[in-house]
């Protein structure tokens, strides 16, 4: 007795397996392609003092590692976010994360100081692959109610991927060897890209119309998305903000290392703590994008991180007359570098939401994201020195919180012109409404 065409339907639905309600989020995958590439920034501190003797580097050349990765950010990261509008977002996370493995394979046999230098310029540029095109894939793989939190997830990739690099790049080179640490992460990357191949929807597949009007890579393209990128005020807003924040961020979580270990505070204890400093970050990251999804105003948000790091800095540098012409004690100062850093990583979850409110048009989010990428990547590159510079003529750290201070100072005036701009943009909307 033949089956009816109902029974046979039910049939045919029954016997085709629901899809997994546990399938990784595609957005959620994008995140940990990028924490997996700030890895391979992080790796390389922990690994200094074992590099310095296996390999005869001198501080210099410590120096040139510590900074290729941000001296590719600086000259490269408005054109790596035009070539990555242009040739496709999902294909350019895909191909900084194959750069990333072939580097780090390739590092990890590095017999040489040069070599490995000239690598870690190549890591910079597959780190800027994967970081450009992020946001605008978050933005296109979440509805709209859920882009704040993730993007706010997504701003946490940098602090995280560091911090795990801190605290585990230091007991696989114990347990093994520095190579096996190099080798290691660029592994990951390439677990990543395959990743990231089967779970994230292509271009086309994702979204076809802006494809096929991205997918062209005529010079007259790249060209309208740079002017439109440099003449708007947005993204200049952003990334002069970010600049301000990156540069007294890593100043002072950089230099903790070396204040500890003129304190006389052992090595391992200081790696913990330095640690700690920088994961605590990730918590300003997360609460910024909770935040904004529930509603509070961006510019808010930005006047509380750099009020906040201008008075953690302030505590945690300064010397009293209160307390006999120093520092607070050293739990006070800790706690206000927590401070500093925690409520400070409100900003760049901010600003990466900005990026993408503010930018010019679809097609040039991640140019935007580029051009915030190298004035982040200038910061970082021009805070350090300058803290260093201003405690080597003042013989100590106490004048730091001068430097950071005058970054917030500088951090709060660009918010105030942020929130002219968004309000700027939301007055036509406002008005087509009425």
């Amino acid at each position: 007795m033949n089956a009816s065409p109902a029974s046979a339907c039910c049939h045919d639905r029954m016997s085709v397996p629901p899809p997994l309600k546990t399938r990784t989020s595609p957005a959620l995958v994008v995140i940990l392609a990028g924490v997996s590439a700030a890895l391979h920034v992080g790796k390389l501190p922990p690994a200094l003092p074992v590099l310095r003797e296996a390999l005869g580097i001198t501080l210099l050349q410590s120096g040139f590692l510590l900074s290729m990765v941000q001296l590719a950010g600086m000259t490269l990261g408005l054109a790596v976010g035009l070539t990555a509008d242009g040739i496709g977002l999902r294909r350019s996370l895909l191909t900084g994360l194959l750069v990333l493995f072939a580097a780090g394979a390739l590092g990890g046999c590095a017999q040489d100081a040069t070599s490995l230098i000239a690598l870690r310029a190549l890591e910079g540029f597959g780190f800027l692959l994967v970081s450009m095109p992020a946001p605008s894939l978050v933005r296109q793989l979440v509805p709209p109610h859920r882009l704040s939190a993730m993007l706010g997830l997504w701003g946490a990739y940098m602090p995280f991927g560091t911090a795990v690099a801190l605290l585990s790049g230091p007991l696989v080179i114990f347990v093994t060897s520095w190579q096996v640490w190099w080798w290691g992460t660029a592994g990951l990357s390439l677990l990543m890209a395959v990743w990231v191949w089967h779970a994230v929807p292509s271009d086309q597949q994702r979204r076809p119309a802006a494809a096929s009007s991205t997918s062209g890579n005529s010079r007259d393209g790249w060209k309208q998305r740079l002017r439109q990128t440099l003449v708007a005020p947005g993204p200049w807003l952003v990334a002069l903000s970010f600049a301000v924040y990156s540069g007294q961020w890593l100043a002072v979580i950089g230099f903790l290392p070396s204040i500890y270990a003129q304190a006389g505070v052992a090595g391992s204890i200081s790696a913990v703590l330095t640690a700690l400093a920088a994961a605590v970050n990730i918590v300003g990251n997360l609460a910024a994008g909770r935040l904004l999804q529930r509603g509070v105003p961006a510019q808010r948000l930005l006047y509380i991180g750099f009020c906040v790091m201008a008075l953690g800095a302030l505590l945690a540098f300064a010397t009293f007359p209160l307390v006999g012409g120093t520092g607070l004690p050293p739990v006070i100062r800790f706690a206000a570098i927590l401070l500093f850093s925690a409520v400070g990583g409100m900003i760049p979850a901010t600003l990466f939401l900005l990026a993408v409110q503010l930018a010019p048009g679809e097609g040039t989010v991640s140019t935007t994201v580029g051009w915030m990428q190298q004035w982040a990547a200038l910061g970082q590159f021009a805070g350090p020195p300058l803290v260093a510079w201003v405690a080597s003529g003042a013989g100590g750290w106490h004048w730091t919180w001068l430097v950071t201070g005058a970054c917030s100072l500088l951090g709060v005036l660009l918010a105030r012109q942020v929130g002219r701009q968004l309000a700027a943009r939301a007055a036509p909307s406002a008005g087509a409404h009425d």
